[in-house]
């Protein structure tokens, strides 16, 4: 698990070696809203594929070790302390504009441009609008569904076709208390 205190020190530590990190999942939306909303099993991170050597390095000398998951890449790979704090760390390089090049996939640079803030600490995050969009093509669960719904809500975002679809989202808002 990693709670808020975690998720400082985590960051902090990427920051003390000058590594640039982005926040994607539970803690990018937390961020966004300003609050630490749920549990979270992990904080997901981005990196440059310049610093994911230094970035291991630092890991590993922090007690991390690499869990390989059925998901794991050469760009995606999951660490975890013996405190089972876990980092979800994705590495991703630019291309000639400057964008985003991931697992094969291209976003633009606009993509990483989110401000947060957790704890004292404001933050690089995924925007809120491409928090949304990540948020769709696999099968989402109630956190999913309450983080796509409090960024909608807090920053006046359409809500998906394919959750408005599928979902009686009023009475999902009112049964998980987002208002």
């Amino acid at each position: 698990m990693v709670e808020e205190c975690n998720a400082v020190e985590i960051i902090s530590l990427f920051r003390s070696k000058g590594i640039q990190i982005y926040l994607d999942g539970g803690w990018g939306v937390d961020a966004l809203v300003g609050f630490e909303s749920r549990v979270h099993n992990d904080i997901d991170i981005f990196i440059e594929q310049r610093n994911k050597e230094r970035a291991i390095k630092l890991l590993k000398n922090n007690g991390y070790t690499e869990t390989v998951m059925e998901y794991t890449t050469l760009d995606h790979t999951v660490w975890q302390d013996d405190k089972e704090k876990i980092i979800d760390l994705h590495i991703f390089s630019r291309n000639n504009n400057g964008d985003l090049v991931f697992e094969g996939d291209t976003f633009p640079k606009e993509a990483f441009s989110g401000k947060g803030r957790i704890g004292n600490l404001e933050v690089d995050c995924i925007t809120p609008e491409w928090q949304v969009r990540f948020h769709s093509g696999y099968q989402l669960d109630d956190n999913d569904l309450k983080d796509i719904l409090m960024l909608c809500n807090k920053f006046d975002l359409a809500v998906p076709d394919e959750i408005s679809q599928n979902f009686s989202i009023d009475k999902w808002k009112k049964g998980n208390m987002i208002i």
